[in-house]
């Protein structure tokens, strides 16, 4: 299926947002600096408590209160997934606002620890197509570039029979070369590779304390 004319490309950042991603560690150096003069107060009273036996457990319970308080705003700072991806069911996802070839958007999840989006269930298709299809013609990680009609995700892993009926009808169909998957319309189209899309990376979210 050939495309039609492809947006250029827009002068943003490595990942294709709007230059946000050293909020989240400013966020977390300005919390550690706060956390870490709150537990400089708290161990200066330690210290200073009492000899009394009545008033040193009085003051240890209320260490103790603060310390408890304390660790459970810090466990509030705790995010399973950056602040601009998208968490559905165990996994985060970035959706880029810029578009690039297949190899390229590939290389930018790599770049951020991820991967361009390998789908394993049909709760998870569902979730981004219906996604995909309000942004645009998006990458997945889905290739047949080492043999023709092969497909397989950048884990490796072969793409199952149970998946083919997401294949847009007549597709795939290598018109002109085309190796690489996308996500279009209500389902998968294949196209070239070095074509501009808007691409999905996606990683494991973050376990935080108390899970």
């Amino acid at each position: 299926m050939s495309d039609s004319k492809e947006m250029g490309k827009q002068q943003l950042g490595p990942l294709g947002h709007l230059g946000l991603g050293h909020v989240p560690l400013a966020l977390q150096v300005f919390f550690l600096i706060v956390f870490s003069v709150l537990l400089l107060v708290i161990v200066v009273k330690v210290f200073k408590i009492p000899s009394s036996p009545g008033q040193e457990q009085s003051s240890q319970e209320k260490v103790y209160q603060e310390l408890t308080q304390l660790k459970a705003g810090v466990d509030r700072l705790c995010r399973p997934c950056p602040w601009d991806w998208t968490l559905f069911q165990e996994s985060c996802y970035f959706f880029s606002v810029a578009q690039k070839t297949w190899n390229d958007s590939a290389t930018a999840c790599q770049n951020v620890g991820a991967q361009l989006v390998v789908i394993k269930s049909d709760e998870e298709q569902k979730f981004l197509q219906q996604t995909s299809k309000k942004r645009g013609y998006t990458w997945m990680g889905l290739i047949d570039l080492h043999k023709e009609s092969t497909w397989h995700w950048v884990d490796g892993s072969p793409l199952t029979l149970s998946f083919m009926k997401y294949w847009n009808e007549g597709e795939p169909n290598n018109l002109g070369e085309e190796d690489c998957a996308e996500f279009r319309g209500e389902g998968w189209n294949d196209t070239k590779c070095d074509n501009q899309k808007f691409w999905i990376c996606k990683k494991p979210k973050t376990s935080c304390p108390g899970e």
